[in-house]
């Protein structure tokens, strides 16, 4: 299983960034796939997930602002962010659990 997470930036409060996640080594249509994010000082915590069918959820703090999405023909999964506030700056990982957890390298979104 590889993980490859990219998109992060510098980026001021109130605009947007796109991050990608480019998955491979596993059936990527089948399962349910997740970003998480870790500020500095902070415990790692879920941001979003999808599941197969493309329910999402979200953690409250992006509700409205960030949008995760899949593309299962390119094995790849996004995360729109807008509106972007100083508060989501964190290093963002593209997240499997699939009788283990994998993670990829995480990119860092820097808000200003």
């Amino acid at each position: 299983v590889q993980l490859q997470a990219s998109g992060g930036g510098l980026v001021q409060a109130g605009g947007s960034l796109r991050l990608s996640c480019a998955a491979s080594g596993f059936i990527f249509r089948l399962n349910t796939m997740d970003w998480y994010r870790q500020a500095p000082g902070k415990q790692r915590e879920l941001v979003a997930s999808i599941t197969s069918g493309g329910s999402t959820e979200y953690v409250d703090s992006v509700k409205g602002r960030f949008t995760i999405s899949r593309d299962n023909a390119k094995n790849r999964m996004f995360l729109q962010m807008n509106s972007l506030r100083a508060e989501d700056t964190a290093v963002y990982y593209c997240h499997l659990n699939l009788y283990r957890h994998y993670w990829g390298q995480g990119t860092l979104v820097t808000v200003s």
